[in-house]
């Protein structure tokens, strides 16, 4: 598009008029300027008006006018308020200053000075109003923008500056308020206020393109032929804007009608008009119409731009015509058009939506031997792809990359990197980032806030999630149902219930559905609490306002009566779970066996642990752990530890809770005269554990020494071995030396892996130190148990241990 017809619809410039000042006022002026900006103090001021015999409040204006710096202006007009002796500042002193105000965005202070001026009856001229509204317009704060512009309008009898309606009907348009920008729009048509045109093409430009992106395109063309004769010439740039509108909605029909009207009126198609044809026919997948475009283009003598192919290459990529855009991108390099960062940013794309990062690197580094600057939609699909792929590390450096270019990574960018460090565990991090968001202009939403709350409530800091809170709602960012449930689910975590009761009453009055989300959130904290009473309650009102419970309801309020010792609530709230077709999960299920396990009650808690089999549920570590304690408990040992390896069998791997319970409970269980008694018993009956422990104990171990090494037996047996040296590790750390026996269970549970030439390496022992005949004879008793009595290889490599132990004592002895 050729800049003569850019420059017929580009917004007015606000004029700047200069008064002419007599050469003592210029002076005085310029003199208290420069002693603003290079006195703290006030009597330099004081004295420099003393000599010039001037009223501090007939100058007041020009000098707010010329500081051209808000803090100066502001100083100043402070100043010279509270002058004794002189007449108050008037509203074009008080206008001087909010157009200071309204230059650099000084918010807070203009609506100050405003309040200020009510009081007082001053009314801001037409400039300052028409600053003010070309200021909020701007910033995106539109509400505001047209109060000011309804206020000079009531005021003043006439409209703002041209630049400051286009501004508001701009902003309007932008916030997809198209039919109030069109009221004013229709307004400033129809009014004559002796300031001059209250439109202009910039104005109408404005109305057409909103009305064609809101997908009237109709009513667009009404607007232009409406103005046409009217200071208004049809040009190709509304053309342009229509055929656009109707591409966008998908009418190729209408935008190609278009095109021949505008042909027959003798006006010139661009580049700029082929290039919104080519765009809606490519994403509709008529590549064949695009072809025809091309074609037609070249006959004019119009070249396709660089912006015209990506649009094409973009397109073929989407409608999986790989090979297609390959061709294409022969093409453009045929008709000499360069490929720019936005070309590589399509391939980018299209290789990290196929989760290639290698290949979206390589991209990137292409783009720069080019000397092309990758920019943010060059490191964002990358960044999405990396957080997919868990590689957090990558993704950050990706969203640092954006900020060192001195772009503006965007709320998706920012949104699914937080998101993926949350998730990581990096609150702080996320945290900084959201800090670094603000700094860069682009400020979280709901989505975001919630994620960040929710990282902060599961790592317990709920006095951060509070001020979180609080920003949000300063910054105008209504919290979703999400963002609440995790906030009361945070309050009780840290004990405070009656907050998130208060909480949740907010909720209700704001008219906010709390989902069965937040009823869930609350029915835990009253179970939590012991108040059932008020858990069933709020039950109800879930069914009341139509939110069924659902599998985590019903598990909730069941683990609740649990811990209030009441299983007969708890198996009642069992068959209303089942009654309403629900499937228990693992988490209901070990609720239910731990309530039956501390009322030493096992034939049942055995009996509901049997009952997971119907719906294929596998127990989990939680699950086996309240069984073997509960078995312990109950005087059962052989229970508990057949239970240990059953849970090792089906390879759930213990933790520190499990060795907890089984530690404690073979050592009490080793006080026990029955013990020996039992150790006759066959083996098929008793555990590898049990007798290996009885064996210990009998041997003279203590009993504590006897329970590590015979779990550590046990975990090595079923191929546990990395976590048996965890647990040696332990034993260290409280001051157990590694003995024969722990030295013979990890030997054998390396032989076991095909680990047999490392044992040296992965042991760390001092081998003078091991009996060696007795580890001998607990790995004769392991083999009854692996290999059916055979002679395993880590037996043999403890009696070539011996062998070579007599071998150097020979030595030693000649």
């Amino acid at each position: 598009m050729s800049k003569a017809i850019l420059s017929r619809i580009k917004p007015r410039h606000r004029l700047k008029t200069s008064s002419s000042l007599p050469p003592h006022i210029n002076n005085l002026v310029s003199d208290v300027i420069q002693i603003l900006k290079s006195h703290q103090s006030q009597e330099p001021l004081q004295s420099r008006f003393a000599q010039s015999n001037v009223v501090v409040s007939d100058v007041a204006h020009f000098v707010i006018d010329r500081v051209h710096d808000p803090e100066l202006a502001l100083k100043f007009f402070d100043w010279a308020s509270t002058r004794p002796f002189s007449c108050s500042l008037d509203g074009v002193a008080h206008s001087s200053l909010l157009k200071v105000l309204a230059r650099f965005r000084v918010f807070s202070e203009i609506e100050s000075v405003l309040e200020s001026m009510k009081a007082q009856n001053l009314v801001p001229t037409r400039g300052a109003f028409s600053a003010l509204i070309l200021a909020y317009g701007e910033s995106g704060s539109v509400d505001r923008a047209l109060q000011l512009f309804h206020a000079v309008r009531e005021m003043h009898n006439c409209f703002p500056s041209v630049a400051a309606s286009n501004s508001l009907l701009n902003a309007l348009v932008m916030s997809g308020k198209v039919d109030v920008a069109l009221q004013l729009y229709d307004k400033m048509l129809q009014t004559d206020d002796g300031n001059g045109a209250a439109v202009d093409n910039y104005s109408t430009s404005i109305m057409v393109k909103g009305l064609c992106n809101s997908g009237k395109i109709e009513d667009g063309w009404r607007l232009i032929k409406d103005r046409w004769g009217k200071s208004c010439v049809p040009h190709v740039v509304f053309y342009n804007m229509i055929i656009n509108g109707y591409c966008k909605k998908g009418d190729l029909q209408c935008a190609t009608r278009t095109l021949k009207e505008l042909k027959m009126k003798g006006v010139l198609p661009t580049v700029e008009t082929y290039g919104a044809l080519i765009n809606g026919f490519c994403k509709a997948g008529e590549f064949e119409a695009v072809d025809q475009f091309l074609t037609e283009m070249a006959a004019r003598g119009l070249n396709t731009n660089v912006k015209v192919f990506n649009n094409i290459i973009d397109a073929e990529y989407k409608h999986g015509l790989v090979a297609k855009a390959a061709e294409t991108m022969r093409r453009m390099a045929e008709m000499g058009c360069e490929p720019d960062i936005t070309t590589y940013n399509v391939m980018i794309n299209f290789s990290c939506r196929g989760g290639r990062t290698k290949e979206a690197d390589e991209l990137i580094e292409k783009a720069k031997e080019r000397a092309l600057l990758p920019n943010k939609f060059s490191y964002t699909p990358l960044m999405h792809a990396y957080c997919k792929q868990g590689d957090y590390n990558k993704a950050s450096s990706m969203l640092f990359r954006v900020a060192e270019l001195g772009e503006k990574p965007d709320l998706v960018s920012y949104g699914a990197f937080i998101h993926g460090v949350v998730v990581a565990g990096e609150i702080d991090v996320a945290l900084m980032v959201k800090e670094k968001m603000k700094e860069k202009g682009v400020f979280p939403d709901a989505q975001i806030y919630n994620v960040l709350m929710s990282g902060l409530c599961k790592s317990g800091r709920f006095s951060a999630m509070k001020l979180l809170l609080s920003e949000m709602l300063d910054r105008n960012v209504q919290p979703d149902a999400y963002v609440y449930a995790t906030m009361i689910d945070g309050f009780i975590r840290s004990g405070e219930l009656d907050e998130a009761i208060k909480l949740f009453e907010v909720i209700i009055r704001k008219g906010i559905d709390p989902g069965v989300v937040g009823y869930n959130a609350m029915i835990k904290g009253f179970c939590k609490f012991g108040k059932m009473t008020d858990a069933l309650s709020f039950l109800n009102k879930m069914k009341n306002v139509h939110h069924a419970p659902d599998e985590y309801t019903y598990s909730t309020v069941i683990d609740g009566y649990v811990k209030q010792h009441d299983m007969s609530s708890a198996l009642k709230m069992f068959g209303q779970m089942m009654k309403h077709k629900f499937k228990p999960n693992v988490i209901t299920y070990t609720s239910l066996i731990n309530g039956f396990c501390k009322k030493a009650d096992m034939i049942r808690a055995e009996k509901v642990f049997g009952g997971m089999k119907t719906f294929n549920l596998e127990p989990n570590v939680v699950t086996y752990t309240t069984l073997v304690g509960g078995f312990f408990k109950a005087g059962r040992p052989e229970k508990a530890t057949s239970t240990f390896e059953l849970m090792l069998m089906n390879g759930c791997f213990p933790n520190d809770a499990t060795f907890h319970y089984m530690v404690n409970g073979l050592t009490n269980t080793a006080l026990t005269p029955a013990l020996v008694e039992k150790s006759d018993s066959k083996e098929n009956e008793r555990s590898l554990i049990l007798d290996f422990f009885t064996m210990m104990i009998l041997d003279g171990w203590e009993p504590v020494i006897a329970a590590y090494n015979s779990i550590i037996v046990c975990l090595c047996k079923h191929g546990m071995v990395d976590t048996a040296q965890l647990l040696q590790t332990k034993m260290l750390n409280k001051g157990f030396l590694i003995d024969s026996v722990c030295f013979t269970a990890l030997l054998h549970g390396l032989c076991q892996k095909g680990k047999s030439k490392e044992w040296r390496n992965i042991v760390s022992c001092d081998q003078s130190k091991i009996d060696l005949q007795t580890a001998v004879k607990y790995s004769l008793t392991l083999d009854k148990y692996l290999y059916q009595g055979r002679l395993s290889e880590a037996s043999i490599i403890l009696q070539t241990l011996i062998e070579d132990s007599k071998f150097s004592e020979q030595l030693m002895k000649m």
